[in-house]
């Protein structure tokens, strides 16, 4: 029959992987402190970008669909605004892109004087 660890196993494990995490965390490259964005991964960031056009689209079939309603003329406003908000997503998504290549802490577009 197979025997319970016993516990200072346990401890000696857990101390030897708390070893290993610190060796490791010594090792790993730190991302640069300067950049905006430097603390997010590059999943984190496309996560972002999917989420910023969805809600675009989303959001404007929303709109479209509820004017549709009001007006009686079903599917022009529906496919104009998810258009629209086609378009606007994209546009944020690329505001999002710009972000990430500035190398200063200020959004872009804006005064390096200020």
């Amino acid at each position: 029959m197979a025997e319970e660890p016993r516990n200072d196993d346990r401890d000696a494990d857990a101390a030897r992987l708390r070893e290993l995490e610190d060796r490791l965390s010594r090792l790993t490259e730190k991302p640069e402190a300067n950049m905006p964005m430097a603390g997010y991964d590059k999943a984190h960031i496309a996560w972002r970008m999917v989420t910023e056009i969805v809600a675009g689209i989303v959001l404007g079939a929303g709109i479209g669909y509820g004017l549709d309603y009001v007006f009686g003329t079903l599917p022009v406003m529906l496919i104009l605004f998810i258009l629209i908000g086609f378009v606007a997503g994209i546009k944020v998504m690329m505001r999002t892109a710009a972000e990430l290549g500035s190398t200063s802490g200020k959004p872009p577009g804006t005064d390096e004087r200020d």
